[in-house]
């Protein structure tokens, strides 16, 4: 259902295709609506509703997460970043539409998320909008995201310590989805400090858990299931846990992640069976 309902809000809030400029419209709706697990805005919708938050007042941090996302795969699949051709089976934005175009629609996409946010006629609380402004743009800035990305590329052809994957992974996976439950709860209208920071914490474990687990299926998975190369990080040099641990070992941190992110889940009130669920299909992605 969050799924179908995370498709539907992100064509409702992207612009249409047919207004100018339509190539760069297009661009962005072929990033954005192009598949995909939507695992950061099931968590906005799970961590929102778990305490009795209305769906409604999830669709804008739901779809600004979303298009967060969208925007740094684009600017990731870029020859200067990861130089990757296939995103989810399909042409990636450079190859489709020009590395020029997907440059500004990852710049568009980045923007959109935040006019979306605070945009007036939202359901929600001036307070609690500029709260989720704040919250994603930490989550996605020089010490979140694409502060990780600079990480993970200087640690290209290099030997890292696991203390360092943990940072890399943390800041460049952990700290959007850790944003995607933040703003969910804040989106409830019943989230205390306290709910909050332990959706942060949970949010940091399975996002962490996440990155490992696209390590491993890096090394032991199949193009055509994973829709995009497989055994790039190893070719390109970069710094993967199998690298850095092995496989088996890489295994067992996931799981114990996974349990972090359940423990912390007992602390937190309402029903967190969904986000319990999405946890798992987290981690049992045949990894």
């Amino acid at each position: 259902m969050y799924i179908q309902r995370a498709e539907s809000a992100l064509d409702r809030f992207l612009p249409p295709a047919h207004e100018e400029p339509v190539r760069l419209h297009e661009a962005m709706r072929y990033a954005c609506l192009n598949g995909g697990k939507r695992i950061r805005a099931m968590l906005t919708y799970a961590a929102g509703t778990a305490l009795g938050g209305d769906l409604s007042d999830l669709d804008i941090p739901a779809s600004a997460v979303e298009m967060i996302h969208a925007y740094s795969l684009i600017h990731d699949d870029l020859p200067a970043m990861d130089d990757d051709e296939l995103r989810r089976g399909r042409p990636t934005c450079h190859i489709a539409y020009g590395e020029a175009t997907a440059i500004l629609a990852g710049d568009a996409l980045q923007t959109r998320a935040f006019e979306i946010l605070a945009d007036a006629d939202s359901p929600v609380s001036d307070e609690c909008r500029s709260r989720m402004v704040a919250v994603l743009a930490q989550a996605v800035g020089s010490t979140g995201m694409v502060g990780g990305q600079v990480l993970d590329m200087a640690g290209e052809k290099r030997s890292l310590g696991l203390e360092d994957l943990r940072k890399i992974h943390d800041s460049k996976t952990g700290a959007l989805i850790a944003a995607a439950v933040v703003m969910g709860g804040l989106g409830s209208r019943h989230a205390d400090p306290s709910i909050l920071a332990a959706y942060e914490q949970f949010g940091r474990e399975i996002g962490t858990a996440f990155q490992i687990v696209d390590d491993v299926l890096d090394e032991t998975g199949d193009t055509e299931t994973l829709g995009k190369p497989t055994g790039s990080d190893r070719q390109a040099g970069k710094s993967t846990y199998p690298a850095a641990i092995g496989l088996e070992k890489s295994r067992h941190s996931i799981r114990e992640h996974y349990r972090m992110a359940l423990k912390i889940l007992e602390s937190v009130p309402g029903d967190a069976r969904l986000l319990r669920d999405i946890a798992h299909l987290v981690v049992d992605r045949s990894f």
